[in-house]
């Protein structure tokens, strides 16, 4: 019950924020950036001050349902701490995103992708933690036909996953430091490791099964 206090006391601060704020917003306000942090895409102003919110509500919503209609539900119950802790991070992560927007659009200047990879970084570490201590479920991890398959497989492709995820957020910090075109190739790189990891549970389970 707390935690549902906190996640709810999280996105009226959404709501609340974009009501505060909304008479000082210009009628068009940006809504998206670049890479290079500069602002590339714009919207009317309600809902780039409520679209944020409203997903986040759905978001929470959703992780919350998860946990409910899984069909191996007894399995995520063994890891719900790490999962509720994850929410909860979302939730705080995208209300970063929300006071960054509004900030922008009050005339504050400053390079929006910068200002968001370190929470990214920080996302990828817990989502790397999340990976780690999950269990065998239909909707938390690397979810292949292979994994879910067998106990076994998933352990050991979502440790891997684990390790490069907590990668990846250290790699993220340090592209921070770096020219603009070099979180592109981080992101193609993810790309190609999360198609790794498919085709090592395969390789896995293909070797377990052969066993």
């Amino acid at each position: 019950m707390k935690k549902k206090f906190v996640w709810g006391g999280i996105v009226a601060a959404g709501f609340a924020a974009s009501a505060w704020f909304y008479p000082q917003i210009p009628e068009i306000m940006a809504t998206h950036w670049g890479v290079d942090g500069q602002a590339n895409g714009y919207m009317n102003k309600f809902w780039g001050l409520f679209l944020l919110p409203i997903i986040l509500t759905a978001i929470i919503g959703l992780m919350l349902i998860v946990p409910k209609i899984d069909p191996l539900k007894q399995n995520i119950a063994k890891f719900r701490g790490y999962y509720d802790n994850f929410i909860l991070f979302i939730a705080v992560f995208l209300l970063y995103i929300h006071a960054l927007t509004i900030a922008w659009n009050m005339g504050f200047e400053f390079d929006m992708t910068k200002s968001i990879i370190p929470a990214m970084a920080a996302i990828f570490w817990l989502a790397g933690i999340l990976m780690e201590k999950s269990k065998r479920n239909w909707f938390v991890g690397v979810r292949t036909p292979w994994t879910i398959s067998d106990d076994n497989v998933w352990n050991k492709t979502n440790k891997l996953g684990a390790k490069i995820f907590k990668i990846f957020a250290v790699a993220g910090l340090l592209i921070m430091f770096l020219p603009a075109v070099y979180f592109m190739w981080l992101i193609y790189v993810l790309i190609a490791a999360s198609i790794y990891l498919i085709i090592y549970s395969y390789l896995l389970w293909r070797k377990t099964s052969r066993g």
